[in-house]
């Protein structure tokens, strides 16, 4: 009798715990689509913590227009090329005229002539979202290395698909669905994922990883995701903006898990280029709510 009652407590327990998990997930996907709901837009969302394993996704698979969020990508095949010696830190730009591209950056402000080195390029290219230095960086490592290594990554959805401004273009670039996407494609369950691998040490190297993730974490935009974050809730993430489309993907380091999300909204009516521009501001909000939704 004793054995009886005590497999039906556990039972009872187990039945309970898996109960709960539905509810939660029900009740957080319930708070997304009230958000959502009046949004002049479209939405994508993935998002997992990282210490739990609890995710939610809208639409996570579909592929998005990356905006500037492909500088993510990037990065990695910088850092992956470094480690295998195929080019080094210290290599030389120089800047040059009528070569910059518009946009975010600082670099199309330095003289005809500056030069820089490819960590500095690669910083900036990430932390101010400087889009000179994306284009130096695809120039050195071309945009189909990167596709490369990310399909190495198990990564299918991403690809850099050309430089900013045009040029550079990539093998994948000819296949007339990718030019829907301007200078990326991606999807958000892969942005969380290459996030996921980087957070674990899993990307070129454990040390590789964890400066990849020290610039992420340097990053300046902070409209969305990062937005009235405190120094003890810290952010490592990279954001995009096109005219009607605003991206954002990163990492919160909440107390109660860390959170990784990768949030798209496009489609927008209204074209606006300000802190809070609807896209920001939704994703910001969404932001809130996932990560309250995936605590542990």
């Amino acid at each position: 009798m004793r054995i009886a009652l005590t497999f039906a407590f556990l039972l009872f327990c187990g039945l309970g715990i898996s109960a709960q998990a539905p509810d939660r997930s029900a009740a957080l996907n319930e708070k997304i689509m009230a958000e959502i709901a009046d949004f002049k837009g479209k939405v994508w969302i993935y998002a997992k913590n990282l210490d739990t394993g609890a995710e939610y996704g809208l639409r996570a698979d579909e592929q998005v227009r990356t905006a500037s969020t492909i500088k993510l990508p990037i990065m990695v095949e910088v850092f992956r090329q470094v480690a295998e010696g195929k080019i080094a830190w210290t290599d030389e730009f120089t800047i040059e005229a009528g070569k910059t591209a518009g946009g975010s950056g600082i670099l199309r402000e330095f003289s005809p002539g500056s030069k820089i080195d490819l960590k500095t390029a690669t910083v900036l290219m990430i932390v101010l979202s400087d889009n000179t230095a994306t284009n130096l960086v695809l120039d050195h490592i071309s945009s189909n290395s990167v596709n490369d290594f990310m399909a190495k990554l198990g990564l299918n959805d991403t690809l850099s698909l050309r430089k900013i401004g045009g040029g550079g273009d990539a093998k994948a670039w000819d296949e007339p669905l990718n030019k829907l996407f301007g200078i990326g494609r991606s999807s958000p369950k892969d942005m969380v994922r290459l996030l996921e691998m980087l957070e674990r040490g899993e990307v070129v190297s454990k040390e590789a990883s964890a400066e990849m993730i020290a610039i992420l974490r340097r990053q300046q935009y902070k409209d969305g995701i990062g937005r009235n974050s405190l120094d003890t809730v810290p952010v490592a993430s990279k954001s995009g903006s096109l005219d009607r489309l605003r991206s954002d993907v990163g990492i919160v380091y909440t107390r109660r898990g860390r959170i990784a999300m990768a949030i798209t909204v496009d489609d927008m009516p209204v074209v606006q280029y300000i802190m809070d521009d609807m896209g920001n501001a939704m994703i910001w909000r969404l932001s809130q709510i996932l990560q309250e939704g995936l605590a542990r």
